[in-house]
């Protein structure tokens, strides 16, 4: 797949520039009744302004029963139809439309619908990393973090077919080897770039770190494996979801991380576990689509109340089954 990924603006605000546009955000949002989501994966200063800020299943939750008239999403494009299939009387607002994701490119319900028929009795099973299109040829979804909970509800002699994540789908297959499951060759472009190289150097350079990887990286694989093999001891080896690694970092007794994932979420985890060290093992890991959010776009779109994003009710209807079955799994 050949992408064409959008020029993030760095927009080089100072301290007293962002708390301004951050003041000025927090009063628009008051003034129409708007909440603001936020994923882990975005600007620093716009995951502080937002009301909560989470993974792909916490925002979900979190969009299902929000009492506010207005979401401004701030993560891409498919979370914000998320949002609208699970809270449709809401207004939905993306700040910046380009906020797309190339591992939801990577399949089309047009696909979807053929591979079932190659597969007529098997269980369809997409990450949330997926149009509400694909969401609706689909029988549950799921996230990096529940989705052995998911695999784990569908009855045990049923095939699934899992999309489009090649990685994630690996990992479900090493974690549950009982399981007939087909993967779709899917990848998420920053992902399937941490390479292993880079992660053991981190290793050897910060020797006793905590080691958290994010099941879509390429690298996961090959650690599973080697760790597999004998050739890698498991100690300090973590395999977990977003959320998970959060989490991981607050709980763990140790001094320092090498986080294998988006960049993004060393920000989140500066705050949750203070006076700890997070080391990128891939300093080039940023989604372009995820920073394409400014606090500029957050502001322009409560000002003017624009990017609203639609699902048209058909396909709504038909998503709607499998979005609740992930939202309903896991803790």
């Amino acid at each position: 797949m050949r992408l064409s990924l959008p020029v993030i603006d760095d927009h080089p605000y100072d301290a007293e520039a962002i708390a301004g546009l951050q003041a000025e955000i927090r009063a628009l949002a008051s003034e129409r009744g708007a909440i603001i989501l936020a994923h882990n994966y975005q600007r620093p200063e716009v995951q502080d302004v937002a009301d909560f800020v989470g993974d792909s299943l916490g925002l979900s939750r979190r969009a299902a029963n929000v009492e506010e008239a207005v979401i401004v999403f701030c993560g891409v494009h498919f979370m914000a139809e998320t949002a609208k299939v699970l809270s449709p009387e809401k207004l939905v607002l993306l700040p910046n439309l380009a906020a797309g994701c190339s591992l939801a490119d990577t399949i089309t319900p047009e696909e979807v619908r053929g591979w079932r028929k190659q597969f007529p009795d098997y269980v369809a099973v997409g990450y949330v990393n997926t149009t509400a299109a694909v969401k609706a040829e689909l029988d549950y979804c799921c996230t990096s973090g529940n989705v052995l909970d998911v695999i784990d509800a569908i009855e045990a002699d049923r095939g699934i077919l899992f999309l489009p994540d090649m990685f994630l789908g690996a990992h479900v297959r090493r974690m549950r080897p009982e399981r007939r499951v087909e993967v779709w060759m899917g990848e998420c472009h920053v992902h399937a770039g941490i390479d292993i190289d880079a992660l053991q150097q981190a290793r050897a350079d910060h020797p006793g770190s905590e080691v958290l990887v994010h099941p879509e990286c390429g690298c996961a694989s090959r650690l599973l494996y080697r760790m597999a093999d004998g050739d890698l001891a498991p100690d300090g080896i973590h395999i977990a979801s977003t959320e998970g690694m959060i989490n991981l970092a607050r709980e763990l007794d140790a001094d320092t991380f090498i986080i294998a994932t988006e960049t993004g979420i060393i920000h989140r985890m500066r705050q949750e576990a203070p006076g700890k060290q997070f080391i990128a093992a891939d300093r080039a890991a940023e989604c372009a689509y995820m920073k394409t959010i400014s606090l500029l776009d957050v502001r322009d779109a409560l000002t003017e109340m624009q990017h609203a994003i639609d699902v048209p009710a058909e396909i709504r209807a038909r998503a709607l089954g499998a979005i609740e079955r992930m939202v309903s799994l896991g803790d």
